[in-house]
């Protein structure tokens, strides 16, 4: 409902130097209006969009000019000005394209001297030699040759020089790539600089072809001729260089076709040519000299798939395959081209080349579709919807439309449409609707499950060349299943667009078909009762995704049908009001008018007045017993079709009514949703009340007295501020001490919109003023909220405190201040871990107050005059400076007396809380604008060191093997040797070396014992202690463990904040950031050991947030020693892990603790649109250690599988990760049979991550929901190494399984197998054009169902049906039963009859189809 207001444009305006302004003024006259006089008025402007507005009077001017004033030499100077202003222009700057819009117009007598001035300034820009600097130069090519008859002119007289340059750009900015290898953010500039680079001559040869022609044919020694060789070769070379950028790739593939396209002769061999370039088949001598030696690479047999691709996509785009120009060769090269794709299609996983591919194929489709309008009948039989191309490609449809990536799965679709266009085309004449080959694919589809997402849009597609009519006179039941699975909200969106396509297409169908609406009635049976049904009585998440997806399309269809739906629902309202459970035809009747009137369907106003709903018929929407029709109900009230419309005294009255019972409601989604109408409610306010002061400002005293029976624009701005001050008045009364969480929630929520919304810029009229209604008793109110144990609330109460800052601070005095001062100082060190979040709320609050030096921090902190006397420091660098001070003074006192006794610092003053708050006040600080730069920087490395020394003494607890027992000794003189022991005794149990070295029983047994003996008094669970004041008190185990790994949370959070103080762009001077790169080293260094070092899982994975924070930085840093640290620490963790050192004290157990979190912070750094180099290194290492040759590595291979399932889990690399998942199958289902347990156990979580990767989160309790499972063809299309993998494994198992003496003998991965088979399912849409047959599977299968083992027997039978054809399921289940054995047989084996009789059931149970 609330519109978005437009951003401004930014234009940024043009200067002139002092010798061009010198000119002007010479020039211009005082008395008139000249030339030279606008263009100096216009260069004097400092608004930018003023000087656009000065240019535009420029061209008028000129047409009033005399003709023979093209001689004078102020319209050269003039001109000669606006050449040069063109050029240094920016090409994102809109003057630019104004002034070449301008200059389009130029009057003919002045257009010669134009072009020479423009001439002028290009022949200065391509004189440029500094690389970085190109840009600008290129920029400005471009720009001169879209739609800029001058710059194009410019371009043809310089048309040698520019392409010298260009060619001389691409050389020099690939060596410069060269040599800035690894420097990642160069190197993304320079690969942006090479691609503009290519465009730019890929425009020139395209729009300026002409030049090329007139002197290229005529002798291969001319300059141009040889500028297109050094073109055409710099190409090739950017087209197989795989280093570069995708996109560099791609446009270099669009530039050799180009480039040869120009050159070629005869251009009828230019198919022939390119058809030979993809299939491999060059012959040097059919191919001209100078193609061979400008792009010999690509003659060569086998080309990478990369460059295969993305020649085809040159061929698609700049060959002319309209009008049959290029003949019979055009068409054998439009049908390679997709013989090669297809081909491509099982090789290329790679994310971002899945992509590619199915963009070029979707372009491959409207080639087709253009070459058919004039093609041969040879290439309509070819491209029939029978032909087995067609099924090649619907098949690449059927495995890609359920693809992860959105960009795939949107172009599948595309493929598909356009593949019925093409059918169309080749049955041109024919009826459409009753052809065989539209009938099948329906009926393929509808065969098939509603689960499966790529259905609903093919469907669709099918719907515009069938119609609904013959898709519903095949099912009538249509329209209720696709509501059915709108339940499943992943699926609710794509059936909501097939049931709009239907219903507007029967629509239009019953339209043309009846002259009369006499088949609304029939459309309504059909489209909107079933809607009505479900709106009723359907569950939850039905009746909501209708409500979201379905019903404001078919409003939109069909406006008139609320007035149906209105009629049907009021006649049961009164006795169907719904329940908890279900929205009754009171819910229905609110969801339907929310939704008409937020969709501009229905004005409010005019339906209660008709009578149609009463306000006590709101009202009980309003209380209602279901969430949802409360929230439907608010939604009525508070979303209207336009921002401005007025609110009611009624809506108002219904709003308080509706606030009196519903800020308390339970479930978070609730709340949030109450709190984005009421925003949208005041939004509207605000926005209206704008609309009434304009309306009142306007009137005149006649049309007041005229309106004077209507609401009066001041009455109703009185109306609202009462209202708003009602509302306020209701939320500060539901702040009482000790409210509920719910209640306290949304009364913050919606009084922190209330602030922001009302508080308007300059300008508008303010209609309320929250600061107004605060008094020190809300303040008071507000503060206590920080006490809250939800850190949600304190957050909400900090930030509507901030806003109301000034007003707050004024009501509270410094007594006041003071205590929340010391309070806050105390919270920082309590044992409770809320308390500290507490207290740097409330300190983060009190820094903003500008007398804190003097209330609160004199008698902690000694006071600078100097900062008092500096008025450019502001007030809350100078108070967190302070604080800052105070807390790392505490905090560094207490470190001293941890060390001495850490249980008695976990008892009395855990450290944790003033780190947390020190954390806290730094966050807040505007780093990029300190004043105090020097105080800051000693500050920030007393805090490293501070870190460094908490973290010396909290870490042997979190490193210790078993840290949650543990409970260290006191370091005090007699207890000395004691703690010595201790530590000897936390000494990593789980390292290389536990696993290697045998351990002598006896001996071990005897040193425990004496370990016991010496540890008596730590045999009770709690320990007593006296603290300073000798007061007594107990310290568990898991208070010091609590105590640590916070401090080491906290340490690795602050730490991970101080690295991000460091400048992105580091120089040489030392100066210019806060904290220097020898304390980021040494902080990556902190990290690193502590990562690889904890146990205790809130210790590392907290050590990991502070160290993804560390490597974000360092992959944006300038510094090249900084930014290939990352790439060195993966290399050192991994190459550990490979060594098996005994001395490693890697952990091994705690699924290897904290380093699968040290590797996915390295790997998470990498920039998303990198060529994750990181990411291949770390996978090449790995996927030989999960699955290693000899049994020998078994640490190393445990550390492996750990990472692998931690990446897998990991969302950051999303699908590039997707090419490894086959190698970590192997890896998984090879662990199982490992002899050692720790292997096993690593391999079944990897084996799990793995499962939820490929199929996706499981969303149901049933095991064997069609959710989570894709078709078998789909499977091993994407995963084609598991086919021969699984295969092989399948037969090692079933071996097992054969012999009678060793029958109960089950294989380790047998049930891996069966897992994964079981989750695959048959597709009436599958061909049989897929390269892979699953008919191999089926008697290692079938021998499974023999098991003893019951459950194995089951899963048998489910990983069976996948491997069966629909249409041999009948041959298949006869033969299973002529496989039973006979009743008087000597040897019946009941295992066996089951299993068999099993699979046979799968088989009928699972096809749908065969009914």
């Amino acid at each position: 409902m609330v519109l978005k207001k437009k951003k401004e444009v930014q234009v940024d305006a043009f200067l002139l130097d002092h010798q061009k302004l010198e000119k002007l003024q010479r020039f211009s006259k005082a008395e008139e209006q000249n030339l030279a006089s606008l263009l100096l008025h216009c260069a004097q402007l400092s608004n930018g969009i003023q000087q656009i507005q000065c240019i535009k009077q420029i061209i008028p001017l000129m047409k009033k000019m005399d003709p023979n004033s093209a001689c004078d030499p102020m319209v050269k100077t003039c001109l000669d000005i606006l050449g040069e202003t063109y050029f240094s222009l920016s090409i994102k700057n809109p003057l630019k394209k104004v002034l070449a819009s301008l200059l389009n117009g130029l009057p003919e007598q002045f257009m010669t001297l134009a072009v020479q001035s423009f001439v002028c300034c290009l022949r200065e820009e391509l004189k440029t030699t500094d690389i970085y600097l190109y840009r600008k130069v290129l920029d400005n090519l471009a720009s001169c040759m879209e739609d800029f008859s001058l710059g194009r002119a410019s371009i043809k007289n310089l048309f040698e020089e520019v392409l010298q340059f260009l060619v001389k750009s691409l050389l020099d900015i690939q060596e410069e790539n060269r040599k800035n290898h690894g420097n990642r953010i160069v190197q993304t500039q320079l690969m942006h600089d090479l691609l503009v680079a290519i465009k730019v001559s890929m425009m020139l040869v395209q729009k300026l072809q002409e030049n090329i022609q007139g002197s290229l044919w005529k002798h291969h020694e001319s300059f141009v001729w040889q500028s297109m060789c050094s073109l055409l070769k710099s190409s090739t070379d950017f087209l197989m260089d795989a280093t570069l950028l995708q996109t560099v790739q791609t446009t270099s593939g669009l530039a050799v076709i180009l480039f040869t396209k120009a050159m070629y002769e005869p251009v009828e061999g230019l198919p022939s040519l390119v058809s030979d370039l993809l299939l491999g088949s060059v012959k040097h001598t059919d191919v001209p000299a100078w193609f061979v030696s400008n792009c010999g690479t690509l003659c060569m047999e086998e080309l990478p798939d990369s460059v295969l691709l993305f020649l085809c996509h040159g061929a698609l785009a700049m060959l002319e395959w309209k009008n049959g120009s290029m003949g019979e060769n055009g068409e054998k090269l439009l049908l390679d081209i997709a013989s090669v794709l297809l081909s491509l299609s099982s090789e290329l996983k790679e994310s971002s080349m899945a992509a590619s591919l199915s963009r070029i194929l979707a372009i491959w489709t409207n080639s087709a579709l253009a070459a058919l309008i004039s093609g041969s009948p040879n290439l309509k039989i070819k491209l029939n919807g029978n032909s087995d191309l067609i099924g090649k490609l619907l098949e690449y449809i059927y495995t890609h439309w359920e693809h992860p990536l959105d960009a795939v799965r949107h172009q599948t679709k595309l493929i598909f449409k356009n593949l019925l266009q093409i059918h169309r085309t080749t049955i041109t004449g024919s009826n459409e609707k009753s052809d065989p080959f539209f009938a099948r694919l329906v009926k393929r589809l509808l065969s098939l499950e509603w689960h499966v997402k790529g259905k609903y849009g093919c469907l669709g597609c099918l719907v515009e060349c069938v119609g609904t009519e013959n898709i519903l006179q095949l099912d009538r039941t249509i329209p209720v299943q696709i509501l059915d699975v709108m339940s499943d909200q992943s699926l609710a969106p794509y059936a909501s667009d097939l049931l709009e396509t239907m219903f507007t297409n029967h629509k239009a169908h019953f339209t043309l078909s009846f002259q009369e609406s006499t088949w609304i009635d029939q459309w309504h049976d059909i489209w909107v009762s079933p809607l009505l049904v479900i709106l009723c009585e359907g569950n939850h998440d039905q009746t909501t995704y209708i409500i979201d997806y379905y019903l404001p399309k078919l409003l939109k269809c069909s406006p008139d049908s609320l007035g149906y739906m209105i009629r049907i629902l009021q006649a049961s309202a009164d006795a169907n009001l719904g329940s908890c459970s279900a929205r009754g035809a009171l819910g229905a009747l609110m969801a339907c008018l929310r939704t008409a009137r937020a969709h501009g369907h229905l004005e409010l106003s005019n339906i209660m007045s008709n009578g149609l709903i009463s306000t006590e018929c709101i009202k009980q929407g309003l209380v209602h017993q279901h969430n949802q029709v409360c929230i439907d109900a608010l939604g009525l009230l508070c979303e209207t079709h336009r921002s401005t419309e007025i609110v009611s005294m009624e809506e108002m009255q219904l709003i308080q009514f509706f606030m009196m019972y519903n800020l308390n409601s339970q479930s978070p989604s609730v709340r949030q949703q109450i709190c984005s109408l009421l925003r949208k409610l005041f939004c509207r306010i605000q926005e209206s009340s704008q609309v009434l002061y304009k309306l009142e400002q306007n009137k005149t005293k006649e049309e007041l007295l005229e309106n004077s029976t209507k609401r009066h624009p001041l009455g109703i701005l009185q109306q609202y501020k009462e209202f708003m001050s009602s509302v306020c008045d209701r939320l500060f009364e539901a702040l009482f001490p000790g409210s509920s969480h719910p209640t306290r929630f949304s009364s913050l929520t919606i009084l922190g919109s209330v602030a922001e919304i009302f508080s308007v810029p300059e300008g508008q009229v303010r209609i309320f003023h929250l600061d107004q209604e605060i008094d020190s008793t809300r303040v008071q109110t507000l503060i206590q909220c920080f006490a809250s144990t939800f850190e949600e609330v304190k957050a909400l109460a900090f930030k509507l405190l901030m806003k109301l800052r000034d007003v707050a601070f004024k009501l509270q005095d410094s007594e006041n201040l003071g205590l929340l001062f010391q309070a806050a100082v105390d919270l920082s060190t309590s044992t409770k871990p809320y308390d500290c979040v507490t207290a740097s709320y409330l300190l983060n609050f009190l820094v903003h107050h500008k007398g804190l030096q003097h209330i609160c921090l004199e008698q902690w902190v000694e006071h600078n005059a100097e900062m008092d006397e500096n008025t450019s420091v502001s007030t809350v660098e100078v108070n967190t400076l302070a604080v800052i001070k105070l807390l790392l003074a505490n905090v560094e006192e207490e470190i001293f007396r941890a060390r001495k006794s850490l249980l008695q610092a976990a008892a009395s003053f855990p450290m944790y809380g003033r780190v947390h708050c020190i954390t806290g006040a730094l966050q807040q600080l505007p780093f990029n604008n300190l004043a105090l730069v020097a105080e800051w920087k000693e500050m920030v490395a007393r805090l490293i060191l501070m870190s460094y020394r908490l973290s010396a003494v909290v870490s042997p607890v979190v490193q210790s093997s078993s840290p949650e027992g543990l409970i260290p000794m006191d370091s005090d003189s007699e207890s000395a040797g004691r703690l010595q022991m201790i530590l000897h005794e936390i000494q990593p149990q789980d390292t290389n070396d536990y696993f290697m070295q045998a351990k002598i029983l006896k001996e071990h047994c005897k040193v425990q014992s004496e370990k016991l003996a010496d540890c008596r008094p730590m045999e009770s669970i709690s320990t007593e202690i006296r603290g300073e004041e000798r007061q007594t008190c107990d310290v568990t185990a898991q208070m010091v463990l609590v105590c640590c790994w916070r401090s080491m949370k906290e340490v690795s959070l602050l730490l991970g904040t101080l690295c991000k103080l460091l400048p992105s762009q580091a120089t040489s001077e030392p100066s210019d950031g806060l904290i220097t790169v020898e304390q980021v080293k040494n902080i990556g260094d902190y990290f690193k050991h502590h990562l690889l070092q904890s146990r205790h899982r809130g210790a590392f994975e907290l050590a990991y947030a502070g160290f993804v924070q560390l490597t974000e930085m360092l992959s944006r840093c300038d510094s090249e020693s900084l930014r290939k640290m990352p790439e060195q620490w993966l290399s050192y963790v991994l190459e550990e892990i490979k060594s098996c050192d005994p001395s490693s004290t890697l952990c091994a157990t705690r699924r290897s603790a904290g380093i699968p979190f040290y590797i996915q912070a390295l790997l998470a750094s990498e920039p998303k649109k990198s060529k994750t180099d990181l990411l291949k290194m770390t996978m090449k290492e790995l996927i030989p250690l999960a699955a290693p040759l000899n049994e020998s590595s078994v640490i190393p291979q445990v550390h492996a599988l750990n990472i692998l399932r931690a990446l897998f889990r990991d969302t950051r690399l999303g699908e590039n990760i997707m090419p490894y998942v086959a190698d970590g199958i192997q890896a998984a289902v090879l662990g199982f049979m490992s002899p050692v347990w720790a292997v096993r156990n690593s391999s079944t979580l990897l084996f799990s991550a793995l499962i939820t990767r490929i199929f996706g989160v499981k969303r149901g309790k049933d095991e064997n929901s069609k959710k989570n499972r894709m078709t078998g063809r789909e499977f091993f299309s994407w995963f084609p190494s598991l086919y021969p993998f699984l295969l092989k494994q399948l037969e090692a198992v079933t071996n097992t399984l054969n012999s009678e003496a060793e029958e109960l003998k089950i294989h380790p991965s047998l049930f891996l197998l069966l897992l994964i088979l079981g989750r695959l399912y048959p597709s009436p849409m599958d061909g049989t054009y897929s390269a892979l047959s699953m008919a191999p599977f089926v008697p290692f299968i079938i021998r499974c169902g023999h098991s003893p083992v019951y459950r194995l027997r089951e899963m048998s039978g489910r990983a069976l049906v996948p491997f069966i054809m629909v249409n041999e399921v009948p041959h298949t289940v006869l033969s299973l039963l002529e496989g039973l054995p006979e009743s008087t047989s000597p040897c019946l084996r009941q295992n066996t009859i089951h299993g068999t009789l099993l699979q046979a059931k799968s088989l009928f149970g699972d096809q749908s189809c065969l009914s």
